[in-house]
């Protein structure tokens, strides 16, 4: 399975989604509150959103899935 992370964290209201990449369906989503403390955590480096190295980007993927899913659990 392949992702696409959609990030917007720049805006009023940020989010980051995970997304199937052959379907767009949305298999994660941060925003508001969960995402500032993932950030503030150093669980988000903005540096690995814009790497091009696929070990870096599955790693960061991983994390963001492990991440939401422990917010979900709470």
């Amino acid at each position: 399975m392949t992702y696409l992370i959609d990030a917007w964290l720049d805006r009023r209201d940020p989010y980051l989604r995970i997304l199937h990449r052959e379907t767009g369906a949305v298999c994660a989503l941060l925003k508001g509150e969960t995402l500032e403390e993932l950030r503030e955590q150093g669980g988000l480096d903005l540096h690995d959103l814009e790497s091009s190295e696929p070990q870096v980007l599955k790693e960061l993927v991983r994390s963001l899935f492990l991440y939401s899913y422990a917010q979900a659990l709470r």
